[in-house]
């Protein structure tokens, strides 16, 4: 299944596009330390389909430990649209709450990833 959407923040400022690996209703959270306390579930797209179509100034980049996940943020409105993934840089996950027509709180109750006992014992995450 591919799938291309068009994602935002709440502001408009960032406009995202993607090719999805799954349907939106496949959508998941992860465990790690950060996504955990974040909470938004995000679905599967290749890295290399991300294309930010407006205001990629405008995003802010959040890493810690290996620097190998890479967080954006919106700056104006604070919303998470999307990450590299640690255990796959080559997939990306958008965040569902950001896809243009998906409403989340339908999809409820999300799965989890359990990404952090995959982390290295040295990894801060």
């Amino acid at each position: 299944m591919s799938r291309t959407i068009t994602a935002s923040c709440h502001c408009g400022t960032v406009e995202l596009e993607a090719v999805l690996m799954a349907d939106p209703g496949n959508a998941a959270r992860c465990t790690c330390s950060f996504c955990a306390r974040r909470q938004a579930a995000n679905v599967s797209a290749r890295a290399a389909s991300v294309r930010v179509i407006r205001g990629a100034g405008n995003l802010s980049l959040y890493t810690w430990g290996t620097h190998r996940a890479k967080h954006w943020f919106c700056r104006t409105c604070g919303i998470y649209t999307h990450h590299q993934r640690f255990s796959d840089p080559s997939e990306c996950g958008i965040n569902v709450g950001c896809i243009e027509g998906v409403r989340p709180w339908e999809m409820e109750p999300f799965a989890w990833n359990d990404e952090q006992s995959q982390l290295p014992a040295d990894d801060p995450r």
